[in-house]
């Protein structure tokens, strides 16, 4: 199964630009075969990409921008799609490719279509407010232990003025 990626060689917009670098540069990155397909110079290419995206994934002018990611006929997705599968990280499913065996995901997928390590990702995702939680906790007792210094040093002032406002009192009251 080859990724194809649909990108347009001489686009005009950078924001393009930089969306299939950043598509290209990641497949690279991690050994994913692809094969990039350029819609600038091949008629045949974008008549392709533009009727094999389903029209729900179209933008609202109809004609979608590159990147375009399809595996071999069924489509992945757009750039927005695959950033978020990226953060997710789930991308392998997005590609619809199994996971390397080196990596947490090499279990076999389930009825779900999600592997034991996605769950067990899931699971940790879960997990992650109880390790905020006690960051939090011990961020807030970090805090509350610095606001007791400040409060003790501003009372530790506050005596001093008050003792030596005493010290003058009596005398003015000598005075009197």
């Amino acid at each position: 199964m080859v990724i194809k990626v649909f990108v347009a060689t001489s686009s005009g917009s950078i924001a393009i630009r930089k969306k299939q670098q950043e598509v290209v540069g990641f497949l690279e990155a991690n050994k994913i075969d692809f094969k990039e397909l350029d819609i600038a110079g091949d008629e045949d290419n974008r008549r392709w990409m533009r009727e094999n995206v389903p029209g729900e994934k179209k933008p609202q002018n109809g004609i979608p921008l590159p990147p375009q990611i399809f595996n071999e006929e069924q489509y992945c997705g757009d750039f927005d799609s695959f950033f978020s599968a990226k953060e997710e990280n789930i991308i392998y499913s997005f590609l619809g490719l199994a996971p390397p065996p080196d990596s947490k995901g090499s279990e076999k997928a389930e009825e779900g279509g999600e592997t034991e390590a996605q769950k067990e990702g899931s699971e940790d995702v879960g997990n992650l407010p109880e390790a905020q939680e006690k960051n939090e906790e011990e961020g807030e007792t970090a805090t509350e232990e610095t606001e007791e210094i400040a409060m003790e040093g501003a009372e530790g002032e506050a005596e001093e003025e008050e003792e030596t406002a005493e010290g003058e009192e009596p005398g003015e009251d000598e005075d009197s």
